[in-house]
């Protein structure tokens, strides 16, 4: 297995190739596997706020999110994926790990598909509401105060 490298942009560090296999690996998980027909591309990839974090694996993405800064001041986790034949080797909270230091100690909330809600509690995140569902899957609102 080839190495892992963490890679951080805004959006107008990405290049068109980078940012295109990023989405695909968000459309091929979230709109194709969970079948879930939404608007992926909803125009916060591009806000000058946003940084893209992902780990790639001999040049191409296995695993990513996005930190978004929400007009409050406070940030946004989301979009975290994990390309299927990279589950289970730790990426996801290689990725959390990163994505909390490059916060540092500002407030930050996520909505979690509920059956994660474990796993980013073990990342300092507690449940802020309560479940509902979108797109069919039930999520629960986190947050961390930093």
């Amino acid at each position: 297995m080839s190495s892992t490298q963490l890679r951080v942009a805004s959006f107008a560090e990405l290049d068109a190739r980078t940012f295109h296999d990023l989405a695909r690996l968000r459309v091929d998980v979230f709109v194709v596997e969970q079948e879930c027909a939404y608007p992926e591309l909803d125009g916060r990839d591009i806000e000058p706020g946003t940084r893209h974090l992902w780990l790639a694996q001999g040049g191409a993405p296995v695993a990513y999110l996005r930190i978004l800064a929400d007009p409050d001041g406070v940030a946004r986790i989301g979009r975290v994926v994990v390309a299927p034949e990279a589950r289970s080797a730790g990426h996801a909270g290689h990725l959390m790990t990163a994505a909390l230091a490059e916060i540092g100690n500002r407030p930050c909330v996520l909505d979690a598909q509920s059956h994660l809600v474990d796993f980013y509690t073990r990342h300092g995140f507690t449940v802020s509401g309560p479940e509902y569902v979108e797109d069919g899957i039930p999520h629960t609102p986190m947050r961390r105060t930093g």
